[in-house]
């Protein structure tokens, strides 16, 4: 699988309330996953694979760098992010900030997400999402990505193939 064709960019809040860019990561790889905390199926699903692959990697500290970028910026505060990471993916770092930038960081990763009502949700909206991970290397360039079907061992050994 060839490189991504996306700007590894953004400008937005850790899940501590601090200003980071990619540029803050340089020097570790960075897995980047977009959701939302409100999701009830894809992210679960997703951060736990992506959560597994590191356990069974288990690369040495920051060297891999995962982050998880809200879609949902009205819901998912760097509390709520924190909170929810904390619970089941304590190694991810949430990232949000406000809407113009998470769209920036949308088109700079190339992410396709809408708002759509969803009366089973209980703020009555979901926010459906491209469900690609990608690896960015050390120097912040696109290096590999992921479609949501990849299993948690396909990315762990490509995880140690391409970080070596």
């Amino acid at each position: 699988m060839t490189a991504p064709p996306i700007r590894a960019a953004f400008d937005l809040v850790d899940h501590h309330g601090r200003a980071v860019t990619e540029r803050t990561y340089r020097g570790s790889w960075l897995l980047v996953q977009f959701g939302f905390t409100s999701c009830r199926v894809v992210c679960p699903r997703a951060l736990a694979k992506l959560s597994a692959a590191l356990d069974a990697f288990d690369p040495p500290d920051g060297l891999v760098v995962p982050l998880y970028v809200t879609v949902d910026p009205e819901r998912d505060t760097p509390g709520v992010l924190r909170a929810y990471l904390a619970a089941g993916h304590p190694r991810f770092t949430g990232l949000t900030g406000p809407p113009e930038r998470i769209e920036a960081a949308k088109e700079a990763f190339l992410v396709f997400a809408r708002r759509r009502p969803d009366p089973d949700d209980p703020d009555g909206y979901a926010v459906p999402h491209t469900a690609i991970t990608y690896l960015v290397d050390p120097d912040g360039r696109p290096a590999h990505h992921w479609p949501d079907p990849r299993s948690a061992d396909e990315i762990t050994a490509d995880l140690r193939r391409l970080t070596r």
